[in-house]
């Protein structure tokens, strides 16, 4: 029975991804090709699957220590390489390039969040992306607020045009006018009149 077969039996009795990983790695000692296994049984595509363990192959799969496979397929699962991609409508893709302005707009973003936000945008999470970046701020010197709570106002009008909306998002929707209401406020205005006429300009006249 080759390797996928095996992880999809594994799956089908309940087994988590880290755990099937696990079963598959202690049995053949060979971390990659289980790894990959798991993936193809979960229907990632392999070349989406080739390309993540690529990204933690050193780190994880070289050169494994004895006895480390349960920490392995762990560390394998939080890390988000046995994360199922979902198959985005045209508003979710049009949210996703939202979040993705909202985000540059932060002016910087802790690695820790970034993942945790291309992770849900893969899965399709993504009311808990948008209630993620809601509760956070742009940074003071080097983020746009004004862009930031404006765009992310657009993105939470979208998600509540979605099929059964999380009540939670009108809640985070609100916070996030009320912030675009503040910001926009708080901008110096633009001035219309006319700049001040040059010393040169004025002998002229």
């Amino acid at each position: 029975m080759h390797l996928p077969t095996l992880a999809r039996h594994a799956l089908s009795r309940g087994t988590t991804p880290a755990e099937a990983y696990a079963l598959l790695a202690r049995r053949t000692r060979k971390p990659l090709p289980s790894a990959r296994a798991v993936c193809l049984a979960l229907t990632i595509p392999l070349a989406e699957a080739t390309r993540r363990l690529n990204d933690c192959y050193d780190a994880l799969l070289a050169n494994p220590r004895p006895n480390s496979e349960t920490d392995t397929g762990e560390l394998l699962e939080a890390l988000g390489v046995f994360d199922i991609p979902k198959s985005l409508t045209p508003t979710e893709l049009a949210v996703v390039e939202l979040f993705l302005t909202a985000i540059d707009a932060m002016g910087g973003i802790r690695p820790g969040h970034q993942h945790g936000l291309t992770r849900w945008f893969t899965t399709g999470n993504l009311t808990t992306a948008y209630l993620s970046l809601a509760a956070a701020q742009p940074l003071p010197r080097t983020g746009d607020p004004t862009t930031y709570w404006t765009t992310l106002v657009t993105a939470g009008e979208l998600l509540t045009t979605t099929p059964n909306p999380d009540t939670r998002i009108k809640y985070a929707l609100t916070h996030c006018c009320t912030q675009a209401t503040q910001h926009q406020k708080s901008d110096p205005p633009t001035s219309s009149a006319p700049p001040p006429s040059s010393p040169s300009e004025a002998s002229l006249r």
